[in-house]
């Protein structure tokens, strides 16, 4: 309680600065309680979770009391002894009270109404869990490719200073004598290139914090990084997809909503056969009247009644059973539709943990190659020294770094978002995970 109301207290004091930095924990608390989809979507819950007790009343004794007063004016011309027509003028009131209890004993119709309100709770359910999962994936996604974009702006400012070092320096030995006009245009194409480069680089950053901010509901100022020192490389456990798969199938909430989906249909295939049923109801009555026509005014009667009433479906014109044939082909959809979640699934499911297991490999590869290509970087600067390399080959060399260590961070991010996608997929994705993955993160 006490953790809750710290993280509570936290999140009200950084909505009320103008503009706040967070780490991947803060990101996704504030898209639980910010984000509009995850709120429309326990709206829609709420919602749908009132067809329970709907229903229920349906079974429920239903009581209702009727109240009527009358003033009633009637003017009657008829023949007296004498032959001669005479109207009566007759001013009276009249009242009838009743108040009538009706209990459903047996319809098929409201039972399986009941039963396919119980299957809609479990559907809406089921939803909501698929929303709250995503919010952490789409969390993670957007607050991944934001530092992606700030590494990658980080970069191309690396090599653009770098290409500017090298113009200047190619300018001063073709003004000495010494360099070739071919190293001045080239170091210059370079430096126009990581021109537009950065413009490009600038507005991705702008784009995914853009991103970020519509889901947390809130302007942002820095994010905490990626420690790449943290950050533990680790292939799914146990490392066998089978087991995902099958794990997927029972805990997975898309599963769960095609499964209620087909208890659902199944449920109207039996509301529709209730047309061949009778319905049975006991009823109790109790009615008072007074003056209830103009030869008894003044007089009053109270009646008493308690009894079934039985009503027996002869002929609707063929409606039941075309009700029937509907909902059974409603119901087929429904259990091909889950066969197609079924599928899907899997495929999600080897996708995600081939990212994962591979992605592993794929990083490590990466760190190699960046100290490969630092190395190389190296290499050829003393090569130039020493008039074996051209200035070109600095550059590549440069340009390979660079683009090493982007392929470097995109792997990392990209291995951590394939974690938080698979757990989704089993319906961990939640905020233990995202607590894990939070502490590879270092404070701006």
């Amino acid at each position: 309680m006490f953790i809750k109301k710290a993280v509570s207290t936290l999140l009200i004091a950084c909505c009320s600065a103008s503009a706040w930095s967070l780490d991947l924990s803060l990101a996704y608390q504030a898209a639980l309680a910010q984000e509009a989809t995850i709120r429309a979507a326990r709206a829609t819950a709420a919602a749908g979770r009132e067809t329970l007790p709907q229903a229920r009343a349906q079974l429920l004794p239903n009581i209702s009391l009727t109240v009527a007063r009358y003033r009633n004016q009637l003017s009657s011309t008829q023949p007296n002894s004498l032959g001669r027509q005479v109207t009566t003028d007759s001013n009276y009131g009249s009242r009838n009270d009743s108040l009538v209890l009706r209990q459903p004993i047996y319809r098929k119709y409201q039972f399986a109404r009941y039963e396919q309100a119980k299957a809609e709770v479990d559907n809406v359910n089921a939803v909501l869990e698929v929303e709250t999962q995503n919010v952490a994936v789409r969390v993670g996604s957007a607050y991944f490719e934001a530092l992606l974009a700030h590494d990658q702006l980080a970069l191309v400012l690396s090599q653009k200073n770098n290409y500017a070092t090298q113009l200047d320096a190619a300018r001063k030995i073709f003004a000495a004598g010494s360099g070739t006009r071919t190293d001045v245009d080239e170091a210059q194409a370079r430096v126009d290139l990581s021109v537009a480069q950065e413009l490009e680089a600038r507005q991705q950053v702008e784009f995914t914090r853009r991103q970020l901010e519509v889901l947390v509901n809130q302007p942002l100022d820095d994010l905490a990084k990626l420690d790449a020192s943290r950050l533990e490389l680790l292939p799914p456990e146990p490392a066998n997809v089978a087991f995902w798969v099958e794990r997927a199938e029972l805990a997975n909430p898309e599963i769960r909503a095609l499964k209620a989906r087909i208890e659902t249909a199944r449920q109207e295939v039996e509301m529709a056969k209730s047309g061949h049923y009778p319905t049975l109801d006991a009823i109790a009555q109790l009615t008072r009247s007074g003056s209830e026509n103009v030869l008894n005014t003044g007089s009053s009667s109270y009646n008493r009644s308690i009894g079934l009433q039985l009503t027996i479906p002869i002929y609707a014109g063929g409606g039941v059973e075309s009700n029937i044939r509907q909902a059974l082909a409603s119901k087929e959809r429904a259990e091909e539709q889950l066969e197609v979640g079924r599928r899907d699934l899997g495929v999600r499911v080897h996708k995600e943990f081939r990212a994962m297991t591979e992605g592993v490999l794929r990083v490590r590869a990466l760190e190699q190659a960046v100290r490969s290509a630092d190395q190389v970087v190296i290499s050829s600067s003393k090569s130039f020294e020493a008039g074996v390399r051209t200035r070109l080959d600095v550059l590549n060399a440069e340009r390979d770094q660079i683009l090493a260590l982007r392929d470097l961070a995109q792997a990392r991010y990209l291995y951590v978002v394939s974690q938080l996608r698979l757990k989704a997929l089993v319906a961990e994705a939640d905020e233990q995970v995202i607590v894990a993955i939070n502490r590879w993160l270092i404070a701006p």
